[in-house]
C-alpha cells in the first residue's frame, strides 16, 4: 500500500508538533523515522494510523483520503504498534493476539479456523507459542511488546506502523523482530532510536522540531554533518569487511 502525506500540520495548545510534513512511502518499502526525543515521530505515526486528524493537510492510502474512512476500514488496511500500550483486562496472550482479527469479524462472518490459523502463525512469528495461555499481567515488558507485534501481524495489514518496537526487548528478540519486519511483503513505517538499526531501512526520514529535515537512503542521510546538527553528537561511519551495512560510532560533542 502506498502512503502519501501532504502538507501535514498538527498543533496542541498552539504548539506545533508537526510542521508542513510531506512524504510518500511506496508500496512494500520499509521507511524509518529517526530523530531526537520530541521531534514528532510518534505524532506523525499516530496521524498516519488515523488516530489523530491533522489540523491541515491530509493522508492518502493508495490515493484515498483517510479522513473519509471509517475506523474499521483503516484497521483492515494498517496496524499500529504503539511504544507504550497496556490493558487492565485479564486476557491471555492468545486472546490479546486474537483481537487483531476483530476488524474482519461480523455476524455473517464469525470466528473461523482461518482466523485461528492466522493467530497461531502470528504467535509463532514472535516466539510466543509457549506463552499462549499466560495471563497478560504475568508477562515481562519485552513479552508484552511481542504480544502487541503479534496482534498487529494477526491483522494481516497492508501497512504496518511501529513506534520504537524494540523497546524493552533483549538483543536476541530485537534482531528477531527486525528481521521479521524486513521480510514482510508489506509497507512498513518504523520509528527507531537505534541509528544502526535504521541502516537496514530502504529509506529514512530525519525529524527535528516537528519538521522532516532530511529524507533518503540511510547511507546518504546519516552523515556526520547531519548527526551533529540534529542529534548533537560526533559520529564516524565504519565499514566492516564482509558486511554490506556500515556501522556508526558516536562520541559526545563538547
Amino acid at each position: 500500500m502506498r502512503l502519501c502525506v501532504e502538507h501535514l500540520d498538527w498543533r496542541v495548545h498552539g504548539h506545533r508538533l508537526l510542521d508542513d510534513i510531506s512524504l510518500t512511502v511506496d508500496a512494500g518499502e520499509t521507511f524509518g523515522l529517526v530523530g531526537p526525543n520530541g521531534s514528532g515521530k510518534t505524532t506523525l505515526l499516530r496521524v498516519l494510523a488515523g488516530l489523530r486528524r491533522p489540523k491541515t493537510g491530509r493522508v492518502l492510502a493508495d490515493g484515498r483520503p483517510m479522513q473519509g474512512m471509517r475506523r474499521h476500514e483503516i484497521a483492515r488496511l494498517m496496524a499500529f504498534v504503539e511504544q507504550q500500550a497496556d490493558t487492565l483486562d485479564r486476557l491471555e496472550v492468545h486472546q490479546a493476539v486474537a483481537l487483531g482479527r476483530t476488524p474482519f469479524l461480523t455476524p455473517l462472518r464469525p470466528w473461523s479456523a482461518r482466523d485461528e490459523a492466522i493467530v497461531a502463525r502470528a504467535l509463532a512469528d514472535v516466539g510466543l507459542t509457549p506463552l499462549a495461555n499466560r495471563l497478560w499481567h504475568t508477562l515481562s515488558g519485552g513479552e508484552r511488546q511481542r504480544v502487541h507485534i503479534a496482534r498487529a501481524l494477526a491483522q494481516q495489514p497492508r501497512a504496518l506502523l511501529l513506534d520504537e518496537p524494540t523497546n524493552h526487548l533483549d538483543i536476541r528478540h530485537q534482531l528477531s523482530i527486525l528481521r521479521l519486519v524486513r521480510r514482510l511483503p508489506i509497507t512498513v513505517v518504523i520509528a527507531l532510536h537505534d541509528l544502526d538499526q535504521a541502516m537496514d531501512c530502504d529509506r529514512i526520514g530525519v525529524m527535528d522540531g516537528g519538521r522532516l529535515v532530511a529524507i533518503g537512503p540511510p547511507r546518504e542521510v546519516l552523515t556526520p554533518d547531519r548527526l551533529l546538527r540534529t542529534f548533537g553528537v560526533h559520529a564516524e561511519v565504519l565499514e566492516i569487511p564482509g558486511d554490506s551495512r556500515p556501522f556508526l560510532r558516536f562520541r559526545h560533542a563538547r
